[in-house]
């Protein structure tokens, strides 16, 4: 029997980049050029009389199967894409151009390695993926979770962190895909990141490179990137894998790199635009939620309420005779009275209630989830029994007490206007009869209003 003639062939052209091989209609390789090796990581002689189910990506089996039976009745293929496992455990992706030799009873093909193209155009997606991630997603922790899953798209992982770091704060741990980690871990990780942060340079951490960090720690497979933008150092991305799992190379942590530039800038934006929305929806003095919130916040409350058939109420707070601890100790003392009165405030309140600022000494307290009248005074009893205990400001013990005034859903109005104009006109009968006191709204409006 004559020597085949693609074996012939194969002397002449093992310079070629391409692999070409030959395997029988169940799919086990009787021929591969030796330059195939190149590709595969094999040589010919390790995967001859082999089926190529060995070789191939457990997750691309069935498709390629199914081209296979197509090829074997006849189709010609010139651009079936799927990934072979090399010897190393790396995954090459390769492009194949296949036909049926009736005569031969095989499959002849041609491999193409394209693993460089499948990389830079994963590379580019999950640029224009994090980018537009930094544009739709809502808050920072969203932001976090889509560039998780986003980088987890273009390399094995078992965790993903982001580190965060800035002169003040030091470094904290924005984002962690395993969640709480036990000491050892976190001075490990914390270690891995404050090497990266003080030498500005990507770390691939494996071996011997593992082995000479201080804290206690197994072999490491990890790679640690810093999060860079113009104003300096961030951050840091961490990947770790099994030690189990192929070692990352230097090639993934160009990946990681390459992307790493966005999402520090997406960062960065979703930080701004966060401070940007609170100093629009926040007081600045107190950090409570100032007007505009507050209307979005009660206008959620009373659909909630008419839907559920529930009842809410709202509190008018006035602290008596602030205007006299103003003039009498300074703004600054003023100032730090009302930021303890903020935070007495959130403390006396549930979680699903809301406390806001409306303007100098006044505040306004939502209670959702009501049962009765005698409930609200109960919770407006404590909220002024909170404000009136001592003021320690500067070393100096002050003392000063509110008035509120408390209106009800649906009895008193079914609007955010006519609760809190019937609000403030029961806190200005409480003013009346010395402050102090919590008074509940009588159903009439009073057009004057008491001054400090």
């Amino acid at each position: 029997m004559t020597e085949p003639s693609y074996t012939v062939l194969s002397n002449y052209i093992d310079l070629l980049l391409d692999a070409i091989c030959v395997v029988d209609k169940d799919g086990c390789f009787e021929f591969i050029s030796p330059g195939a090796e190149r590709i595969f990581g094999y040589t010919p002689q390790e995967m001859l009389g082999h089926s190529m189910l060995e070789f191939i990506h457990p997750d691309d089996q069935p498709l390629t199967l199914a081209t296979a039976e197509q090829i074997n009745l006849g189709a010609v293929k010139l651009d079936f894409e799927n990934r072979y496992i090399r010897k190393d455990g790396s995954v090459v992706h390769l492009l194949w151009s296949a036909r049926w030799s009736e005569d031969k009873q095989q499959r002849v093909a041609v491999a193409r390695d394209i693993s460089s193209l499948k990389h830079a155009q994963r590379c580019q997606a999950a640029l224009y993926a994090i980018a537009e991630a930094a544009f739709a997603a809502e808050d920072i922790d969203q932001l976090y979770l889509q560039i998780h899953q986003i980088i987890a798209g273009l390399m094995p992982m078992y965790s993903f962190i982001i580190a965060r770091h800035d002169s003040q704060n030091g470094l904290s741990f924005g984002y962690s895909s395993t969640g709480a980690a036990s000491l050892t871990k976190q001075s490990l990780t914390s270690e891995l990141c404050h090497q990266v942060i003080a030498s500005g340079q990507s770390k691939l951490f494996y071996g011997q490179h593992a082995r000479n960090l201080t804290a206690v720690a197994a072999d490491l497979n990890a790679l640690a990137v810093p999060l860079k933008t113009h104003s300096g150092i961030i951050g840091v991305l961490l990947v770790q894998n099994t030690v189990q799992a192929p070692a990352y190379s230097n090639a993934d942590l160009d990946m990681l790199e390459f992307v790493a530039t966005q999402v520090a800038v997406s960062i960065e934006r979703q930080q701004m635009l966060a401070r940007l929305k609170h100093h629009a929806l926040y007081d600045q003095l107190t950090s409570l939620p100032n007007r505009e919130l507050f209307q979005d916040r009660i206008h959620a409350a009373l659909a909630r309420a008419e839907r559920e058939q529930a009842s809410l109420a709202l509190l008018y707070v006035d602290l008596d005779k602030f205007k006299l601890i103003n003039d009498s100790f300074g703004h600054n003392v003023g100032d730090e009275l009302l930021q303890q009165t903020a935070q007495r405030l959130l403390k006396s309140i549930r979680q699903t209630d809301t406390a806001a600022r409306f303007g100098g000494d006044e505040f306004v307290v939502l209670l959702e989830q009501v049962s009765s009248a005698a409930s609200a005074m109960q919770l407006a009893q404590h909220i002024r029994q909170a404000l009136g205990q001592p003021y320690l400001i500067n070393d100096q013990q002050l003392s000063i007490h509110p008035s509120i005034g408390v209106a009800l859903y649906p009895e008193h109005g079914s609007t955010q206007k006519k609760l809190i104009l019937y609000a403030d006109a029961a806190m200005y009968q409480a003013k009346k009869a010395g402050g102090n006191k919590v008074v509940l709204s009588d159903g009439i409006l009073l057009l004057n209003r008491a001054t400090n």
